[in-house]
């Protein structure tokens, strides 16, 4: 069953790593990929936060590191190594690499971890973020299995892992927003960045 489901997943990334691959994804995909352009966008949406956000949503950013933290040490540290699953850029050859292949194992995709981690936390925090995020964590995604580095199982595992990571911190800090707003006589749920 094990190998069956290797084979689809296999034959999932040299349809879309190969098969599809163009001028257009192989120019915008790796700068979606990029990891200095995704840490610029990560720090500077919490620190337009931190500067324009109330007091709720600088709450937020600490549980955003905190989501952030778990899904890449989770998924970096300790998934990859117990599963150590080779790049497809090391065992498959004739493929589309854009971007260096990397020394590591590949599942789960971390990216994908991080990115789902963090759309499902703010999703859920923040009314109205929903398409944005999830789109933006979908192209992250799918931006590891087009530049080469990736299998379509490896993104998935790690949008699983970040989806039920982004989902527990936001279970708490809704328990942690509750305890605060009565122990501050606060609203619960103002999140306004104006």
């Amino acid at each position: 069953m094990l190998e069956y489901l290797e084979a689809i997943d296999r034959a999932l990334f040299v349809f879309m790593n190969v098969q599809l691959a163009n001028p257009l994804t192989d120019f915008i995909m790796p700068i979606i990929t990029s990891d200095s352009l995704l840490r610029v966008l990560y720090g500077a949406a919490m620190a337009i936060i931190l500067w324009r956000g109330d007091r709720r949503l600088r709450w937020l950013v600490l549980f955003s590191a905190v989501t952030l933290l778990l899904t890449d040490q989770i998924s970096s540290n300790f998934l990859k190594n117990l599963i150590e699953r080779p790049r497809p850029c090391h065992v498959l050859e004739g493929i589309n690499l854009l971007v260096g292949c990397g020394g590591g194992f590949a599942m789960p995709s971390s990216h994908a971890a991080n990115a789902f981690g963090q759309a499902f936390l703010f999703s859920w925090c923040i009314r109205g973020t929903r398409y944005y995020l999830y789109t933006f964590a979908g192209l992250v995604a799918l931006s590891r299995v087009f530049v080469g580095v990736h299998y379509p199982g490896d993104v998935i595992t790690g949008a699983a892992l970040g989806a039920l990571i982004g989902l527990s911190l936001a279970a708490a800090f809704a328990r942690f927003e509750s305890m605060y707003c009565r122990s501050q006589k606060v609203t619960p749920g103002h999140d306004d960045i104006s």
